[in-house]
């Protein structure tokens, strides 16, 4: 009997905008969309996740980087991901002052945090409109962690020099020579096991590549799934790729191959801390434990980007896919998107980020205590903080299945 492909006809050509009808109306028996969303699952996702713990915070320059390096390129190959590869730099430290903001104090869930300000500086007792907001900063002191295995892990400090990052690539079955990216930074710092930040986007980016990598699933175009190093270092390892891969794109090599080693970018989509939507801060600058009500999807574009218009339009093709097939928590859209890997190919290609808070009001204001923490451990999240995870992993699998015109073979 011969193989039948079930198929969702794609009107996108570039960035042509979908509008939410069209994803709705796809939805049906024979949906080959909403059967590969079907494919994620809950405990899936968290297994990957709790994989990624047991390197600790996965610091860049230190062996617990380089054996999670090697334990992600060990599960895209056992996915069947096509072309697994890596991409080679080196680091070096930037000068004190040059770089991001140094460590401070280390926020609480539980004790109220000295230095509260209201978002426009008046104070806990003035008249913001915006609430308040906690100290933010890095964690660098080992005796901060409560556990003692986990400060084991993470009692080597980094070192300059080499650096690699790996990235695989579902190659496209009539349109070869162009692609997505979809990606995540596997690399953490806080002194903890970096759950939230970036293991939940990691785990998401590994999940896309084993469902896309299953060989009875097709796309017309390509899909690469990359995970970042140096991040936290200053989006290091994304500069890196644009820098090597950027004038690469569309060329074929051999020439008459049809192979093309770095295909034309059609849309980059980055993931960034997933999991930790609880609300803002109280007046004592304590956060809930519980994942509020109104938890949900952000989706970012950046309205000073040369290709603002391109990247708000991904966006909403996000957004519309959400509304069609996210089982939990809805999406937004907003122009903020900022410091995170997206942001160097913001002006080379249509580019977007997904988060679980806003990144400046909400993130920047302290609605994450785990962020950059001891107390981003596995311990601290809940199914609903991972369900949330598991949601941006919807939008993502729905948007991307649909731009890269997915099949399913029966």
């Amino acid at each position: 009997m011969g193989t039948k492909l079930r198929f969702l006809t794609t009107t996108i050509t570039g960035m042509t905008l979908i509008g939410m009808s069209q994803f709705a109306l796809a939805q049906g028996a024979d949906d080959p969309i909403a059967e590969l969303v079907s494919r994620l699952e809950l405990e899936s996702y968290k297994a990957t996740l709790k994989g990624l713990t047991q390197f600790g915070d996965r610091r860049q320059g230190t062996s617990r980087n380089r054996a999670a390096v090697d334990w992600i390129e060990e599960q895209l190959i056992s996915y069947g991901c096509s072309n697994v590869e890596r991409l080679h730099y080196t680091f070096t430290t930037r000068p004190r002052g040059s770089g991001r903001r140094a460590a401070t104090e280390t926020p609480d869930l539980t004790t109220p945090t000295g230095g509260l300000v209201g978002r426009n500086g008046s104070g806990p007792g003035g008249s913001s409109i915006y609430g308040y907001r906690a100290n933010t900063g890095v964690n660098r002191d080992l005796q901060a962690q409560p556990d003692e295995r986990i400060r084991l892990l993470n009692a080597e400090e980094p070192v300059d020099g080499p650096r690699s990052e790996v990235y695989c690539t579902k190659i496209g079955t009539t349109r070869p020579d162009e692609m997505y990216i979809v990606s995540a930074h596997m690399d953490g710092h806080g002194v903890n096991e970096a759950v939230n930040d970036d293991g939940s986007g990691t785990a998401l980016v590994m999940e896309l590549a084993r469902i896309f990598s299953d060989p009875n699933v097709q796309t017309e175009r390509s899909i690469r799934f990359a995970l970042w190093n140096n991040e936290e270092t200053g989006l290091n390892g994304s500069s890196a790729y644009v820098e090597q891969r950027k004038d690469l794109q569309g060329i074929e090599e051999p020439a008459g191959s049809g192979n093309y080693p770095e295909p034309t970018w059609l849309g980059m989509i980055q993931h960034d801390m997933m999991l930790w939507d609880h609300g803002a801060p109280r007046a004592d600058g304590t956060v809930s434990w519980d994942q509020r009500r109104e938890a949900d999807v952000n989706i970012e574009f950046q309205s000073a980007s040369d290709l603002a218009d391109d990247s708000m339009r991904l966006a909403f093709v996000f957004k519309a896919a959400a509304d069609a097939y996210n089982t939990d928590y809805p999406a937004t859209v907003g122009p903020h998107m900022t410091n995170t890997d997206s942001t160097p190919f913001m002006n080379e290609v249509a580019s977007i980020s997904l988060r679980e808070n806003e990144r400046g009001s909400h993130t920047g204001g302290g609605w994450n205590p785990t962020w950059h923490t001891p107390l981003d451990v596995w311990t601290n999240f809940t199914d609903k903080d991972f369900r949330l995870g598991l949601n941006a992993a919807q939008t993502t699998l729905s948007a991307v299945a649909k731009l890269a015109a997915a099949m399913v073979r029966d």
